[in-house]
């Protein structure tokens, strides 16, 4: 039976969305290409008819969830991003989380290209909270992107350190209220 060029994009798209979840949920390495098109319905010899390599996929991955976390949190403020980017809510949604807090370590593993894809990722994702003023008061470009980097940075650490606990440790709780409220401190309420 032929599949149409729809059939086929719509597949694509389809293992993309389920190795970006599966990526999220255990890293690059703790999922297999036989897994992965297992759990996207797929037989493992097809892989191949979509992608040439697990490197590949694992760039576009990157690409699309770092998309999608920037689409997502479009619609909130500054203040409103961090509020639910630091929160035990976003922290326990692994798979549906933030790709930068779930593979950055990964990432500085993997080749140039996933590191030239998060890197865009990351040049987008302060651009836009630079464009929503995230530092206000603050007139110098310059300090106003340097306070960026160094708010995303705490937050993304902050998830990172409280997914390296115990779920139900307190200490999980306590890195995401104190590096919550330290990056909130200087926006607007």
């Amino acid at each position: 039976m032929k599949v149409t060029k729809e059939q086929v994009q719509a597949n694509r798209a389809h293992i993309v969305e389920t190795a970006s979840a599966l990526f999220r949920e255990r890293g690059y390495d703790g999922v297999g290409v036989a897994e992965l098109m297992a759990a996207a319905g797929f037989t493992h010899g097809g892989f191949y008819k979509h992608f040439r390599s697990k490197a590949d996929l694992m760039r576009e991955t990157t690409e699309s969830g770092l998309s999608q976390s920037l689409a997502s949190n479009k619609s909130l403020d500054v203040t409103e991003f961090f509020k639910y980017y630091v929160s035990r809510e976003h922290r326990d949604a692994r798979s549906a989380g933030c790709t930068m807090a779930a593979l950055c370590g990964d990432a500085a593993r993997q080749s140039e290209d996933v590191k030239a894809t998060f890197a865009a990722g990351i040049e987008n994702l302060l651009t836009a909270l630079q464009h929503e003023g995230a530092v206000p008061g603050d007139a110098n470009q310059d300090k106003g992107r340097a306070k960026l980097i160094d708010m995303l940075a705490h937050a993304v650490g902050a998830i990172v350190l409280s997914r390296a606990c115990p779920d139900d440790s307190p200490l999980a709780d306590e890195i995401l209220e104190i590096c919550r409220v330290a990056i909130l401190e200087p926006l607007p309420a």
